[in-house]
């Protein structure tokens, strides 16, 4: 197993600039890593993260939650595990697919992503980063939920702050207690809510997790908080910078946008794509159960891995000429890219993939077709060149684009 002298320290000002030349050094001479800042063992081979998500062994457990997510959002779906977990999951999870999506939460996502277009499709210009990606996902989940979208800037804040605790790799004590700070402020806004939705159920969601019912088990007020604050979070960050990202991919490949422009089906393959070549998550975090043998060397038991999505997502050994960003490559399956069975690690895999994938899909698909049809000749701001941020999570920060307004 390797030390961390070889290659950029994942803390490093370098490597937040652009860690996918560091990946490709990891993955060729360092595959299993010691990190000595994060106590974790760093892994970026795709075999290796894949594997480490599906768990199909039982060696991995997400028991590092408890002390990387549940200070800021108490404890969540994502740190249980067996029935625990299984009831949990059931009772949510029918609200994020099927009929409950396409009945009840289709046209929330078309009118946000309306009303949103509408402040700037008359302007001829448009910061695709702040005047939309944003705020569209976290204003679908506040509406789904049936709170006060006015309170959009304080959803915002408060996702924000959980992110960056999130990405405190590094233990910054401000960062940390603000993280922590978010947790009573949400529980203070969120429990007298919950409360009056069980007393007064309406058509939203939040009325639906408060009344469901799986073998007898209902979820508790903290369990609906618990979870309400993960889909801000991890709903709102997420499907902000895939959108950011699909856009600052197709901008740079016009041809690649030409094509999308003409055929709209082509979204989910960019939306795939964009999730391997960028993704917005770059790193999750398990715990191992067991000692474990990975390439490069072993992780004994109850140590905490750290999983470079980013880097197994760009593996050669998995990907024809990884670093190009092509919809139409043969080795990325879209019919299956947002499904457990995916080809890309972006959602992870196994009995904690994503439980919102298909509803970042549809903010994606709907998302995309009215954008393209309000900004058909869009281009970037002259001379503007779209950077990433982030370790953690990462995306571009701003996304100045120009187009021809639509008349009519």
């Amino acid at each position: 197993m390797s030390t961390a002298q070889q290659v950029p320290d994942i803390l490093s000002p370098e490597f937040a600039a652009d860690p996918y030349p560091a990946y490709r050094v990891m993955r060729e001479a360092a595959p299993l890593l010691w990190h000595e800042a994060t106590k974790s063992y760093v892994v970026s081979r795709y075999e290796d993260v894949e594997r480490v998500f599906k768990d199909k062994a039982g060696e991995f457990t997400t028991d590092n939650y408890a002390w990387q997510l549940e200070p800021v959002h108490g404890k969540t779906i994502l740190q249980m595990s067996g029935r625990e977990h299984a009831v949990r999951r059931a009772l949510v999870a029918p609200a994020f697919r099927g009929s409950d999506l396409e009945q009840k939460f289709l046209p929330v996502i078309e009118r946000n992503s309306r009303e949103l277009i509408d402040a700037f499709r008359h302007k001829g210009s448009a910061d695709l980063v702040d005047d939309f990606a944003t705020r569209f996902p976290v204003n679908v989940i506040a509406d789904m939920l049936g709170l006060d979208k006015a309170d959009h800037p304080r959803f915002h804040r408060w996702y924000t702050a959980v992110i960056a605790f999130l990405g405190n790799l590094a233990g910054d004590p401000e960062v940390t207690a603000a993280g922590e700070r978010t947790r009573v402020e949400f529980a203070e806004y969120m429990l007298p809510i919950i409360r009056e939705r069980r007393e007064n159920p309406g058509d939203d969601l939040l009325s639906a997790l408060c009344s469901a019912e799986v073998d007898g088990v209902r979820m508790s007020d903290e369990d609906v908080k618990a979870f309400c604050s993960l889909l801000l979070a991890a709903g709102g960050e997420t499907t902000d910078k895939a959108i950011a990202g699909i856009f600052a991919n197709l901008l740079a490949h016009p041809d690649q946008l030409a094509a999308v422009r003409a055929d709209r089906s082509l979204i989910p393959r960019a939306f795939a794509e964009t999730l391997r070549h960028t993704p917005p998550v770059h790193m999750i975090m398990r715990q191992s159960a067991t000692e474990v043998t990975l390439s490069g060397g072993t992780v004994p038991a109850g140590a905490t891995v750290t999983c470079l999505i980013g880097a197994a997502n760009r593996d050669e050994r998995r990907y024809a000429d990884p670093d190009r960003f092509d919809i139409f490559r043969e080795d990325l399956a879209t019919t299956k890219a947002f499904s457990a069975a995916a080809d890309h690690l972006a959602f992870a895999l196994g009995r904690h993939f994503c439980v919102g994938a298909l509803l970042a899909k549809a903010e994606v698909e709907i998302g995309m077709n009215q954008l393209l049809d309000a900004m058909p000749d869009v281009r970037l701001a002259d001379g503007f060149r779209p950077a990433e941020q982030g370790v953690f999570t990462r995306g571009v920060q701003s996304l100045p684009v120009r187009f021809t307004p639509v008349q009519g």
